[in-house]
């Protein structure tokens, strides 16, 4: 192992969007986008919804529709995306790769059904490496990754002066994997 001289390379951009439903993370995806490069590609997981703006604003993309949302879906469509040369990759959404159908969370049930045991966790092994091989081919990916998260309310239990238990909203979270969020250049909320 040496240590040589650190020196400034040319990136790619990482930007995560984070917002409920309606706050514009297609809209400024595709926004931010065409000011990155040319040929701009995207993962849709909503059912068509980003085609709706296929046209319109100035908005040229390509698109593949998954309506299963496994790891492995994901990886291809990226793969996919480097193949044919794309300047930026838009995933919108990344929360199905964890919580919709074929996803992590799906993934971790089925195999501890599969297993008949009680503890899930044991299925955990098999569900990270998978979540992982994602993670690393977006942040790999010699392209612009631009990715889209669903928000979801975040409570605290706590107690009153009382002693009496209280839930409390503290803001919003990601629908994915704790700490993801940490990959990438940029996170913003959109409100």
């Amino acid at each position: 192992m040496t240590f040589t001289k650190a020196t400034k390379k040319q990136s790619k951009l990482r930007l995560a969007m984070i917002g409920i439903s309606g706050s514009g993370k297609t809209f400024t995806a595709l926004s931010i986008a065409r000011h990155l490069g040319q040929r701009v590609a995207l993962i849709d997981t909503e059912r068509g919804s980003a085609s709706k703006y296929s046209g319109s604003k100035g908005f040229d993309f390509d698109v593949v529709e998954l309506d299963l949302f496994s790891p492995e879906r994901y990886i291809s469509a990226i793969k996919e995306a480097i193949k044919a040369n794309y300047d930026v990759l838009i995933i919108d959404s990344l929360s199905h790769a964890w919580a919709g159908k074929g996803g992590i969370l799906e993934f971790v049930d089925n195999k501890k059904a599969a297993s008949n045991s009680k503890d899930g966790f044991n299925a955990w092994r098999f569900a990270t490496p998978l979540h992982n091989e994602l993670v690393d081919t977006i942040i790999s990916a010699p392209l612009h990754v631009l990715v889209t998260l669903r928000a979801k309310a975040e409570y605290s239990i706590d107690k009153d002066e009382k002693g009496k238990t209280v839930i409390r909203k503290i803001g919003m979270q990601p629908v994915q994997r704790d700490g993801l969020e940490y990959e990438f250049d940029v996170v913003a909320d959109l409100d």
